[in-house]
């Protein structure tokens, strides 16, 4: 039986493929207030504003590639079993060929229905705009974990995490 190692994985590993972290000197909330574009209540008063903004970062991850760290976690998966729990948004540890990845904040690649956050949707631009359905008919959002919202993963990962013969 294979070793069990999990990965934490944030914002750090992906800023060296050129995305950018929230909180950083340069950080995505310079020039945005949290509550503007990463509330439900800054939906409610400016859907427009917010699909913009997660447009802007979709973009920037579409256009972005794994670098070498996302790689060496990937490559792990030859000799360990591999689980990665990343507040991450992006798609950079799939792409390197990670297995198993478990997103605490959602993923920026997807979307959700308003109605029904089982209906997620994978997109395939890096625009999701106002009129943007799901297979309910409902407009769709970002499959991101806004503040004031539950981190529907975070039971999940605690499992995962408690399971590990070892951490990194």
């Amino acid at each position: 039986m294979k070793k069990r190692f999990v990965v934490l994985s944030g914002a750090g590993i992906s800023a060296e493929s050129g995305i950018a972290t929230f909180r950083g000197s340069d950080g995505l909330w310079e020039g945005y207030s949290i509550e503007e574009v990463a509330s439900p209540e800054g939906f409610a008063r400016n859907p427009e504003l917010v699909l913009d903004f997660y447009n802007q970062r979709r973009k920037n991850v579409m256009e972005s590639k794994p670098n070498i760290a996302h790689k060496l976690i990937a490559k792990m998966e030859d000799q360990f079993e591999v689980l990665v729990v990343t507040q991450n948004v992006d798609d950079l540890h799939e792409r390197a060929g990670s297995s198993h990845v478990y997103h605490l904040h959602g993923e920026i690649i997807k979307a959700r229905s308003i109605r029904n956050p089982e209906v997620v949707v994978t997109l395939e631009s890096p625009y999701l705009r106002m009129g943007d359905l799901g297979e309910d008919e409902a407009q769709l959002r970002p499959h991101i974990v806004w503040f004031g919202e539950a981190v529907p993963m975070i039971n999940e990962a605690a499992k995962i995490v408690s399971t590990a013969d070892h951490l990194l």
